[in-house]
């Protein structure tokens, strides 16, 4: 093989690896485009057929756990988008899941989220909408 060759194999290599390692940006890492036009405040997450909570939201990304939430949990972003963003992620013990934010404006998104929880299956689908400034203490 001649030494052009070696160099060219070389370059596709590192080509792969950058893109392949960009693939796996952990989900904290700032960037989330369909994120950032969120309002940060009180919001109210509605099951659909199910039940509500409000939550004070300060770091967006903490909807993508809706049932590990604190769980220490491995995550790869699968898209990033302008208006939606997915991750997959694994809390060892736990279970995982697969979440989709779709931000339809500032103060409405809808969230998808299917996985395990400790052995059971999960299949969320929520609205999540802002409502207000968060108490003092929050």
């Amino acid at each position: 093989m001649m030494m052009r060759d070696l160099v060219r194999a070389g370059l596709a290599g590192g080509v792969l690896m950058c893109g392949l390692t960009g693939l796996a940006a952990p989900a904290q890492a700032p960037g989330f485009t369909a994120l950032k036009a969120l309002e940060r405040g009180q919001w109210q997450l509605r099951e659909t057929g199910g039940t509500s909570r409000a939550v004070c939201l300060g770091d967006p990304v903490s909807l993508f756990q809706q049932r590990h939430r604190g769980a220490e949990c491995s995550r790869l972003v699968l898209e990033n988008g302008p208006s939606r963003a997915t991750v997959s992620y694994t809390c060892p013990g736990a279970g995982g899941g697969r979440t989709t934010i779709t931000v339809e404006t500032p103060r409405l998104v809808r969230i998808q989220s299917q996985g395990l929880e400790e052995g059971a299956p999960f299949d969320l689908d929520i609205e999540a909408r802002k409502i207000g400034t968060c108490a003092a203490g929050n």
